[in-house]
């Protein structure tokens, strides 16, 4: 099988479902965010060496295939004539109290934010804001999309959570490589 299918030289791509649209569509453009998130998380993952984060990180990327799927699913597409689901797997509260639990383990071991930090801390901690920033984006393009064709609120707040979560990520990996936060404080300049 060729990975070249000639089907979108001409700006068009099909959802999962069949029903083409523009390259250019809101639900094209969400789900390209949530790919680039998965990647980026990617990204990061080559620099951390914590393999219980490693294993999150996995499971986050698993997760994100699940997100993309239904995003690039309309809402009158995801369920069969039979009655049955399209989807194999859906985002469901499961996966978002997953991600709390995992922020609250974190957080336990951070000291308190008193200011806002810089995106910064080393490189691993580096690639997670700027994942964080990434997963902003797609939370973004969510909303954006559900503002005219229907997405269930689970996957934006799976987003919403998840960017929660890599910012808490970003701030532990900096402890435990020893690497310094720095602070956006006003009365410092």
């Amino acid at each position: 099988m060729k990975i070249y299918t000639k089907t979108g030289d001409k700006g068009q791509t099909a959802l999962y479902g069949g029903t083409r649209v523009s390259k250019a569509s809101a639900r094209v453009d969400s789900y390209g965010n949530i790919d680039e998130l998965n990647s980026f998380i990617g990204i990061s993952k080559s620099h951390i060496e914590d393999e219980a984060v490693l294993n999150q990180l996995k499971k986050i990327q698993f997760d994100l295939f699940t997100v993309g799927s239904e995003a690039a699913t309309p809402a009158d597409k995801l369920m069969l004539a039979n009655g049955k689901s399209r989807l194999p797997l859906i985002i469901s509260e499961t996966e978002i109290e997953e991600l709390e639990n995992w922020m609250d383990a974190f957080e336990d071991k951070l000291e308190p934010l008193q200011y806002f930090i810089l995106p910064g801390g080393g490189k691993p901690a580096t690639f997670l804001h700027a994942a964080r920033t990434i997963c902003r984006r797609a939370e973004r393009s969510l909303v954006f999309l559900n503002e005219a064709e229907e997405v269930r609120p689970e996957l934006i707040k799976y987003l919403n959570r998840l960017s929660d979560y890599l910012f808490v990520l970003a701030r532990y990996i900096s402890k435990i490589n020893n690497e310094p936060e720095e602070y956006w404080n006003p009365n410092e300049r």
